[in-house]
């Protein structure tokens, strides 16, 4: 194809990138070559950061990027560098900061004008080409910065050092003072107040799911008993299943819901909602057998090994909300379009439980779903006709470079899937992953990297893919006891305080010490739509402290509860993955040892012991009676022995370990 433009971006490797390869802007990435040229030329950068599957990212690249009054505007009076936030989150995440500390909000696209030394001094959003009523245009941002900058060049840069000072300070604040001791409750109580008692989630208007505060309330549920908690997760989980957030058709999780009901999403499928999701599902059914949980969690993992998983075992990031330039039309039907595909008396038996009309609930169309609806059985060969036909639509846009760090968080979701639902397919498959990120994505160094595509790994790691992968190993080790995956869990995190941790201040800095240095170096200790790795951390230290007898990473943990409590005091309900790590350092714990033969019998109904409950307080070493592998890792595991020659467990707590156990009646009732 004969493109009228081209720029600097042909030659990345981010689908993002790409997509603006060919617009009018005379676009840079993020280097020294466009830092150098906005020098030279005594031009101010704007700076643009998105990602491939943004919807509103699409809508200011068709009104302002592909036209050339806006191109003009751009090429003639500043450099423009494009960043996509999934490659490089350490840029996205200080330009978020300052994004947030000038206006209060942030999101994508995000919109920033930087001085020479890269550092910010006006950022916004997503920007409409001309002003309106409501909004400022773009168009006429431009013409006054050009004015500011050519005028009063001083004042901008005055401003710019403010700004990023003012950043500076707030991200690497830390605390020397205790996380306060009722922070479970009073987080707890918080969201009792915010709970939706309708259509379930927290807060009444855009909702996302966020697993991350549904995981801390059934570990709370865990902790005290308390129905209210586990109440609130089980109305959520049901009713955004419900929801059109879920595609009943192809299934798998839309990344939020514009509606309190849960019924329009945003339709674009990031691979990190679907990993965390599923998890939640699934420790859900683990706590109520609802079938319901089990069903969903499975469908999701269905989706994402269907979709999203490349030959080699690596996950795609995510599908778009847009196909053929139109938001949803992949996922939406018409009324009539139904009938005609399932007949008459199949059609109108689907649309009336899907609460699907003529006059339609998305513009005109419909987004199915099982809101009010009395019965969520659903007919499968209904839906696989359905997916069948909709399989020939034009699909949307998929980002098929694969992150290090998502594809961690689907070794969780997909490693206690399989221990849990008894599912080899699932450990198969995290076991592929693990290999396709060790066969790809370390470097000749031994260093771990954070994206792959085309064949082409780049970008050293950041805390989020240690932490996430390390989690992934850790899961992966208690689900298939290889201590392979033990042995690299720990390697990765001798690497990660290596090259992340601060030893003035402790915690963990977003990217490494041997990576880019830019304007600061941040801490992420915010546990949004996923975990922070300093979260993540906290909680691989205490387990991998359980699992190996090693106290120092338990005093790691303890030195991030202590650094960022006062975050943590502050606004608990954005720190509850830690919260999650806290209340496993709060809880009694128990460490349970088994010996035995892994085909024995006895053994796999111990193991089916241990995943029938719910506990995740428990951390598990499993020592087989032919294979010494183990004792590399762990060598005072040589202390403990069978019993009478038969699968013999010893359970730890407090410092001190019971008695053998051997019976399977008394090895459950400890649980």
């Amino acid at each position: 194809m004969n493109y009228k433009y081209t720029n600097e971006l042909i030659n990345e490797k981010s689908p993002y990138l790409l997509q603006h390869a060919h617009n009018p802007v005379n676009w840079y990435p993020w280097s020294n070559i466009a830092f150098s040229k906005a020098i030279d030329e005594n031009k101010p950068i704007f700076l643009s950061i998105g990602y491939s599957t943004c919807h509103w990212c699409h809508v200011m690249e068709k009104e302002s990027f592909e036209d050339t009054q806006i191109a003009t505007i751009l090429n003639n009076d500043f450099i423009s560098i494009k960043v996509d936030r999934e490659e490089r989150p350490d840029i996205d995440s200080i330009y978020m900061s300052a994004c947030q500390s000038l206006t209060g909000n942030g999101g994508w696209p995000l919109t920033l004008f930087l001085d020479h030394y890269q550092r910010p001094f006006f950022a916004g959003t997503y920007f409409p080409k001309q002003s309106n009523f409501h909004q400022v245009g773009l168009i006429d941002i431009l013409e006054k910065i050009k004015n500011t900058w050519t005028n009063d060049k001083e004042k901008v840069l005055d401003a710019s050092k403010y700004i990023t000072n003012t950043i500076r300070n707030t991200s690497n604040t830390s605390s020397s003072q205790n996380i306060n001791s009722n922070i479970q409750d009073e987080t707890f109580k918080i969201f009792l107040q915010l709970f939706d008692t309708t259509f379930g989630g927290f807060g009444s208007s855009t909702k996302f799911p966020n697993p991350n505060n549904l995981l801390f309330l059934l570990r709370y549920y865990h902790r005290s008993n308390d129905e209210k908690s586990l109440l609130m997760v089980n109305h959520t989980l049901e009713c955004i299943y419900r929801g059109g957030i879920y595609d009943h058709i192809g299934f798998g999780f839309s990344r939020y819901s514009t509606d309190k009901k849960w019924l329009v999403p945003h339709f674009e499928k990031m691979l990190y909602d679907n990993a965390l999701l599923s998890l939640v599902y699934i420790e859900a059914f683990q706590i109520t057998k609802n079938e319901l949980f089990s069903k969903v969690a499975n469908d999701v993992l269905t989706y994402t090994i269907r979709d999203m998983m490349s030959q080699d075992g690596g996950f795609y990031s995510a599908e778009d909300a847009d196909s053929e330039g139109i938001e949803g039309k992949f996922y939406v039907w018409s009324y009539n379009e139904l009938i005609n595909i399932l007949g008459k008396n199949e059609g109108i038996k689907f649309c009336k439980q899907f609460n699907i009309t003529k006059k339609g609930n998305f513009k005109g169309n419909n987004i199915p779903n099982l809101i009010g609806s009395e019965n969520i059985n659903v007919d499968d060969n209904i839906l696989k006709k359905l997916f069948i036909y909709r399989n020939k639509r034009i699909h949307p846009h998929k980002d098929d470079k694969i992150l290090t760090s998502w594809n961690g968080l689907m070794i969780v979701s997909l490693s206690i899937a399989g221990r849990i639902l008894k599912n080899k397919k699932y450990i198969d498959c995290a076991k592929r992953t693990v290999t396709f990120i060790y066969n790809n994505l370390i470097d000749s160094d031994g260093r771990l990297l954070a994206r792959y595509r085309d064949g082409h790994a780049s970008i050293l790691a950041y805390s989020d893919d240690y932490s996430f992968l390390i989690w992934g190993l850790i899961e992966l080790y208690e689900s298939t006891f290889d201590s392979i995956y033990l042995e690299k869990a720990i390697q990765l995190n001798d690497e990660l305080i290596k090259y992340f941790w601060d030893e003035k201040s402790n915690g963990l800095f977003l990217y490494g010490s041997d990576s880019e240095k830019l304007i600061i170096r941040p801490k992420e200790v915010y546990d949004g739509v996923i975990p922070s790795a300093n979260s993540v951390s906290a909680l691989n230290w205490l387990k991998l402290s359980r699992l190996t007898s090693n106290p120092k990473l338990e005093e790691l943990a303890n030195k991030q509860f202590k650094t960022f409590s006062d975050n943590i005091n502050s606004n608990p309900t954005s720190s509850t993955f830690m919260l999650c790590a806290y209340l496993f350092t709060s809880s009694i714990t128990k460490e349970i040892i088994i010996l035995g033969d892994t085909n024995n019998q006895r053994t796999k109904e111990m193991f089916d012991i241990l995943n029938s409950k719910f506990d995740p307080n428990v951390t598990t070493i499993f020592k087989d009676t032919s294979d010494n592998s183990i004792l590399k890792i762990i060598p005072h595991l040589s202390n403990y022995k069978e019993v009478e020659n038969v699968t013999t467990a010893y359970v730890c707590s407090n410092n001190s370990c019971s008695l053998p156990i051997i019976a399977l009646n008394k090895f459950k009732d400890i649980f």
